[in-house]
């Protein structure tokens, strides 16, 4: 990829073009994520209505080992959210080119740590599997924070319940101005039906994104196990190398 077209995706200066080209990366990223820490340890981790679901199960059925495995995960994706703020802010008073590329160089280091020291864990499953889910929510929490704050909370990319709803209601939108009447004196302008058409594609794109990174995840995962990891951990790396080595250059 040019150098310039890395520097602008993750620039402070953002664009709608450039949002729409991070997120993208960033969905297929988290849909792979989500479908190999799956055939990892046997849960979903960007899947927080899920696991507050579960945790009401756990406290009801009595599961206090699950209880305190589902609130380490809830709170670990809320640490990385979390975490991304303050570092994006933290970037953001300094004036730093790399405001949004620190927290996508931290999530990338910890996939990478992942998918190198994951065999060798995997033996000890009392302990490993718990922390596995919290680290993979904590760094699903880091992702999705950064794309909601980079787009003005235009995009997430772990959240596909709300992509759904969100394509059924453009889907509703333009269904109504198609097939119903207009008010006296209405007519329907290009500028007001092609941001929905915008929108939609942009959603449905995010989807599909996710779709296919779980596709590739739960390959790569079924194929060469926990270093199924290290290929996302590297492609997050060049995604966010350039704007922290203009801050290196500057200083």
């Amino acid at each position: 990829m040019p150098i310039n077209y890395l520097r602008r995706l993750t620039s402070p200066a953002r664009t709608e073009l450039s949002n729409r080209h991070l997120g993208r990366s960033l969905a297929f990223v988290a849909g792979a994520i989500n479908a190999g820490g799956f055939l990892a340890v046997g849960q979903y981790t960007s899947h927080m209505s899920g696991i507050v679901s579960a945790l009401a199960d756990d406290l009801v059925l009595g599961q206090a080992i699950l209880l305190v495995t589902g609130a380490s995960a809830l709170l670990a994706f809320i640490a990385g959210a979390a975490t991304s703020a303050v570092m994006i802010n933290w970037g953001r008073r300094r004036h730093t080119h790399s405001e949004y590329a620190m927290p996508l160089m931290l999530e990338a280091v910890l996939l990478l740590c992942f998918g190198i020291l994951g065999s060798n864990l995997e033996g000890h499953r009392l302990l490993f599997v718990p922390a596995t889910v919290a680290l993979l929510c904590y760094v699903m929490g880091l992702q999705n924070a950064m794309i909601t704050k980079i787009s003005r909370a235009e995009i997430r990319t772990t959240h596909v319940t709300g992509l759904v709803t969100d394509i059924g209601i453009e889907i509703g939108k333009m269904c109504y101005w198609t097939m119903a009447p207009g008010m006296p004196g209405e007519q329907l302008t290009d500028d007001q039906i092609s941001p929905a058409r915008r929108k939609l594609l942009l959603l449905s794109s995010l989807l599909l994104m996710f779709f296919l990174g779980g596709v590739v995840g739960a390959m790569g995962f079924k194929a060469v196990g926990f270093l199924a990891t290290i290929p996302l951990a590297a492609s997050l790396f060049l995604l966010a190398l350039v704007p922290l080595i203009d801050d290196l250059v500057r200083h």
